[in-house]
């Protein structure tokens, strides 16, 4: 399902083609174990095992990115005990990946299984933090690529930075002076209460990460980068022509870039009173976030359950994840657009700014929207806390069973985590693309088709989706 790694037909093995690569140990062989093409190390470990110690690693980096902004927020003495219990499968992990540690394909399935577990945990944490601190984010109608005055943009993921900078702005009385603007995964911080009180958080600019080259070259103000994703000048020399307007946060960082250490904003707050006021964005587009799963199922849940009765609302479809440049994941948009009426969509992840920009209405008969916005990437808990909770209500006993059809995009190490989780809860029947991993061989995509059905979308909505579109 997955398609060929690799040319077979080359001789000498391509760094593509190479069945794995492991150079940990002093005794890996010359150029690493497998760089001659071999599938199995001096140690032993085979090719599928390296692999999936590989995606052990990629796992616990997602896991700490949200554990990092857990961490910022966690306050109870519970809330640190679970800390720790991720904190426990981190380290465990760790050990599990040294040499001459473990060689059982079983156990390394079940380590992997246990660092989804560990997922499930920290985007429940980190989701429960953020409603605590900050409220339960509403709906919220929010204007897009539309800025005024002097204005500082932030992108990245951190809430907690953001509400930081705004009392910081409003504590010296700046409040009506300097605009605050979000930008990809900031967007849902218009839904929460906290957040909205302040007045100078006006709107959202441009879409996912990957487009911050040109609207940080395009802004005339500040601009701020406070978690992944971030673009270095090795990567764009459009990056020259706002580094000197660019602050990171914490553990971002790129050459050139001023750092804001110990929450102190007012180098940021000063230099954009020195800048122009921000200009040549005018649009009259609009957006809508705000969709917190807790706010779904307090505001629409008994509606969903009996839109599903009555036969109004036929198939839910979770179309989220990683955006990235590229014209592969128009297909997501294309898929967005073709579903009927009586289908409803639930997103999260920069991925939603392929198709966010669509008034998709209600579901016909109901007053229940048709797009809901759960919010960032570690907010993709929802989705699997609303189908629970209609499961439980119609009395199902295996969610798999509900009408739900999943395609998710993935780009980097919080995409496998986000998988992991979603694995480890026995979520089965899961699209993922554009691209298969390139880490996964056919041992693991076999074990990954057999026991949970996963796909890699062809191209073709039509073809993966036939069935579920024509229902």
């Amino acid at each position: 399902m997955f398609g060929l790694f690799g040319n077979k037909e080359t001789k000498k093995p391509e760094a593509c083609d190479l069945p794995f690569l492991c150079w940990q140990c002093e005794m890996s062989a010359p150029g690493g174990c497998g760089s001659h093409g071999e599938s199995k190390g001096v140690c032993g470990k085979t090719a599928t095992k390296a692999r999936l110690q590989d995606l052990m690693i990629y796992g616990l980096r997602g896991l700490s990115a949200y554990r990092e902004h857990a961490n910022e927020l966690v306050s109870t003495p519970e809330e640190s005990k679970i800390l720790k219990e991720i904190d426990d499968v981190n380290a465990e992990t760790l050990y599990f990946t040294l040499t001459n540690v473990n060689f059982n394909f079983d156990e390394h399935i079940a380590q992997l299984m246990k660092i989804g577990n560990a997922g499930v945990k920290v985007m429940d944490l980190l989701s429960n933090a953020h409603t605590k601190a900050l409220g339960v984010p509403a709906p919220v109608t929010v204007t897009q690529n539309k800025a005024e005055g002097k204005a500082i943009l932030v992108s990245g993921h951190n809430l907690d930075m953001l509400e930081k900078l705004l009392e910081r702005i409003e504590e010296r009385g700046l409040s009506d002076k300097i605009n605050v603007y979000t930008h990809s995964e900031m967007l849902p911080a218009h839904g929460y209460p906290h957040l909205k009180k302040f007045k100078n958080l006006k709107g959202n600019i441009g879409k996912a990460w990957f487009d911050q080259t040109d609207i940080f070259t395009k802004w005339n103000g500040t601009c701020v980068v406070n978690t992944n994703c971030i673009v270095p000048p090795e990567k764009s020399k459009k990056v020259g022509n706002y580094i000197d307007r660019l602050y990171t946060y914490k553990i971002t960082g790129i050459e050139g870039a001023k750092k804001i250490e110990n929450d102190n904003f007012d180098p940021l707050i000063d230099q954009t009173l020195e800048l122009p006021e921000v200009t040549g964005f005018d649009s009259d587009e609009k957006i809508v976030t705000g969709h917190h799963y807790k706010t779904v199922l307090e505001a629409y849940g008994a509606k969903v359950l009996d839109a599903i009765k009555e036969g109004k609302l036929k198939r839910v479809w979770v179309i989220a994840g990683c955006d990235a440049p590229g014209k592969k994941r128009n297909y997501y948009r294309e898929l967005a657009l073709a579903l009927p009426k009586d289908h409803l969509i639930i997103t999260s992840s920069c991925g939603k700014f392929r198709f966010n920009d669509v008034d998709f209405g209600n579901i016909p008969g109901t007053d229940i929207p048709r797009y809901i916005d759960l919010g960032q990437c570690n907010d993709s808990n929802g989705a699997v806390h609303i189908a629970l909770a209609v499961a439980e209500a119609l009395g199902i006993k295996d969610v798999n069973e509900l009408p739900v059809s999943i395609a998710l995009m993935w780009m980097e190490q919080k995409a496998i985590i986000i998988l992991l989780a979603l694995l480890s809860l026995g979520i089965k029947d899961i699209f993922i693309g554009p691209n298969a991993p390139q880490f996964a061989n056919d041992d693991i995509v076999n074990f990954l088709v057999e026991n949970f059905n996963l796909g890699v979308i062809s191209g073709d909505i039509h073809k993966d989706f036939g069935k579920e579109l024509a229902s």
